[in-house]
């Protein structure tokens, strides 16, 4: 997998133009060149900080194609928003011939410890290609804590690492975190594999405390419950679906099919006025209600 990731990397960076023109590929190849050849942990990361001055922090513009072989080549990697700068980055990051050993992993750590936001992003992105995943756990959940929005979404957005890796409680408090960020929980890969009871308990509480503080509950909360929280989850969603928020409406309706109860679905259907949330109660009711679907009503209400 790491040559086929390499060589995509390599070949994307050949078409962004005047992002990574043909001298910043040169230096590119060199620097990757001296990586593979072995080089010590301030010099690894020197050249990932020194890429800032051949690529611009601009976004990477991938084709349809680019990123269906991305998808191909590793599930859950989905890099449409990288910027040109974190592909050459996580380029050179991977060009190290000593990924197997701990020695890497050491490097690694060095790395995140003096990073700048930029230089975060891009090794936060490339954990999900590193063979010794384990090592880079507790980093990884660290980076789920973070206070920089960018940092936060490069580990838990279209990244594959946090399910495959996180204990329970890493996961619950990524996907809760996203909540309170505003990031797009729908992007978080494998929420719909990982959902549980306490996830459920979780973002419940969340609902009421919005609802106490006369706010509305994010449409989104309603991706975190799954087939859990019992009665009082249907409760909660019906209290949604009366509510005055479309997009609200809309998530809960996308709710309450994830849980199994397409026949209380059915019943609201019928009271229903908005076409929006009608659109939506159909598309629910006709078994489209993945996690996906959540991507138009991905908003952080205030």
């Amino acid at each position: 997998m790491l040559d086929k990731v390499r060589n995509w990397l390599r070949e994307n960076l050949m078409e962004q133009g005047p992002a990574f023109d043909a001298a910043a590929l040169e230096w590119y190849d060199t620097a990757a060149a001296e990586i593979a050849a072995g080089v010590s942990d301030t010099r690894f990361g020197s050249l990932i900080s020194m890429a800032s001055r051949k690529a611009r922090p601009r976004p990477a513009e991938l084709s349809e194609a680019a990123l269906e072989r991305a998808a191909e080549i590793l599930e859950g990697w989905n890099p449409f928003d990288w910027t040109v700068l974190e592909m050459a980055r996580v380029g050179l990051i991977l060009a190290r011939t000593d990924l197997q050993e701990a020695s890497s992993s050491a490097a690694f750590k060095s790395a995140l410890e003096y990073a700048d936001m930029g230089e975060l992003c891009a090794l936060y992105r490339s954990m999900a290609f590193m063979p010794r995943a384990q090592d880079y756990v507790w980093q990884a959940a660290e980076g789920c804590r973070s206070n920089m929005s960018d940092v936060f979404r490069a580990i838990a957005c279209d990244n594959p690492f946090p399910a495959a890796h996180f204990d329970d409680v890493a996961w619950r408090s990524l996907a809760i975190k996203a909540l309170f960020s505003g990031a797009p929980l729908w992007r978080v890969h494998g929420l719909d594999g990982r959902l549980g009871e306490q996830l459920a308990i979780v973002a419940l509480d969340l609902a009421d405390e919005r609802r106490s503080a006369s706010r509305p509950v994010q449409p989104e909360l309603w991706l975190c419950l799954g087939t859990n929280g019992g009665e009082r989850a249907l409760e909660s969603m019906k209290l949604e679906l009366l509510g005055a928020n479309p997009g609200g409406r809309s998530a809960a309706a996308y709710g309450l099919a994830r849980a199994g109860r397409s026949d209380l679905l059915r019943e609201l259907r019928e009271k229903e006025k908005d076409p929006g949330v009608l659109n939506a109660m159909d598309r629910a009711l006709a078994g489209q209600h993945s996690q996906i679907e959540f991507r138009t009503l991905h908003c952080q209400p205030h």
